[in-house]
């Protein structure tokens, strides 16, 4: 009888077994079992024999490999990867099903096969289903290759004859080394790993398309995302046409970088002018909105957030955030009804940031409580008016890092007045004579400043 070159490993406990087992005998854990292949024992070595090991280099030593960057024809994508695609790199793409990413990712290859040899492996569509996109997008190429394959293992010899490859999806391959079926933990690890030697030792730049559980969260096991180089977060609603693409992991850039696209029938396509996005056109009109400058990455954006109040009918009042932390609106909540005296514990509260944008900076929260000041009150905040600060337990405004970034951002949006902390003050003084500066100390200063009468 063959020998098994694989076994079952329990997740939780690391308990193995020859075989699939529905609940870990060792720590009850209900289907934690995941098959992994054995890795073949090493070889004794002959008494006396040389034992060859790596030397470690001194820092000094350790010579600088310059990264070579190229553009992938999509000026957001660029600024999302920190300033193009790195050769020999893995990127991964995550998103719901119809976002866009098969879409994008074709873009992408087409314009990297006018001087490159890409290959597009789709292990989802046929090759005329791919063919006929391309038609769709008005995309020609014949250094484009396509290969439908579902086979690593079979597609290796493809992989060494492309300078780029986009692989569509990762939960759709499989290799031989297992005998679980296509998008198990075990075969999405084992691909994955072959793919980042693949990458590393040949050169070759890897595109890898991941599907998201009903969570949000890429499907698969965590150790996916650690071995990528990049890890891209393609959001958005299928009805809407302006999708946000987001990195949450990057070894060559920011992890902070936001990129606006818009999808089209003529393909995907960067925006450079946001504003609409982010800010509504009548915005100073109704109660519960206020405008904060949002810093991703190297650039600043204008986000308007909007709140809205409803008497509670439950015992218990809701709180909706949509795009901000959870507990940070409870902290905010909090700090409201103690410092400032806002009754707000009787009131189902809903706050949403426009555009589908996620603010994970605290930079927003003197903008929230502006927000939710005015939808107690019943009072407009002034269109033209910006407002930025991180807020404590105590109601002080605190410091935020890029203020004069964001107070340029203002001036050139229009803006004519900006409420931010009293210790950025000094870093925004060169701003004073072009647009009104109001500095405070406590969320009360700003609620004052906000609503005058």
């Amino acid at each position: 009888m063959a020998k098994s070159t694989t076994q079952f490993v329990c997740n939780e406990c690391g308990y193995a077994s020859p075989k699939w087992l529905g609940r870990c005998p060792d720590c009850g854990k209900f289907n934690s079992l995941v098959e992994e292949a054995i890795a073949p024992a090493p070889k004794a070595k002959e008494k006396g024999a040389f034992h060859s090991y790596s030397r470690p280099l001194p820092l000094s030593e350790v010579k600088y490999e310059k990264y070579e960057r190229v553009s992938s024809g999509i000026s957001e994508l660029d600024i999302v990867l920190g300033g193009g695609i790195v050769r020999g790199s893995l990127v991964l793409v995550g998103g719901d099903p119809g976002v866009g990413k098969s879409t994008l990712l074709t873009q992408v290859s087409a314009h990297l096969a006018k001087e490159h040899k890409v290959l597009y492996l789709s292990a989802e569509e046929s090759c005329s289903q791919v063919k006929l996109r391309c038609e769709r997008l008005g995309l020609n190429s014949d250094n484009l290759l396509l290969l439908n394959e579902t086979n690593i293992d079979n597609a290796e010899a493809a992989f060494l004859e492309a300078e780029y490859v986009i692989i569509d999806s990762i939960q759709a391959v499989y290799t031989d080394a297992l005998s679980s079926s296509a998008g198990s933990v075990g075969q999405v690890r084992e691909c994955a790993s072959k793919l980042m030697r693949i990458a590393k030792a040949n050169g070759i730049t890897f595109f890898i398309v991941g599907h998201v559980t009903k969570e949000g969260t890429l499907a698969g096991p965590k150790v996916l995302e650690h071995i990528m180089d990049a890890v891209l977060y393609f959001e958005g609603e299928r009805t809407e046409n302006f999708k946000i693409l987001r990195a949450v992991k990057n070894r060559f850039g920011s992890v902070q970088e936001v990129g606006v696209f818009e999808m089209t029938g003529e393909g995907i396509y960067g925006i450079s002018d946001y504003s609409a996005l982010f800010l509504s056109d009548n915005r100073g009109e109704a109660a519960g909105a206020a405008v904060t400058p949002s810093e991703t990455g190297n650039r600043c954006m204008m986000v308007e957030l909007q709140t809205l109040m409803c008497k509670t009918a439950y015992g218990l009042p809701r709180r909706m955030p949509l795009g901000i932390d959870f507990n940070r609106l409870v902290v905010l909540i909090a700090v409201l009804e103690k410092r400032c005296g806002l009754p707000l514990g009787t009131q189902d509260i809903y706050l949403n940031a426009m555009g589908g944008i996620k603010l994970n900076e605290p930079s927003a929260d003197l903008c929230i409580c502006a927000a939710l000041a005015s939808a107690e009150r019943m009072q407009p905040v002034d269109k033209y008016t910006a407002i930025f600060g991180e807020v404590g337990l105590t109601g002080e405004v605190r410091a935020v890092n890029f203020a004069d970034k964001r107070v340029n951002e203002c001036l050139k949006m229009g803006f004519k007045r900006v409420i931010l902390p009293a210790k950025n003050m000094k870093a925004c003084e060169k701003f004073k004579d072009k647009i009104e500066l109001v500095p405070v100390n406590y969320v009360s200063q700003m609620i004052k400043a906000v609503f005058p009468k």
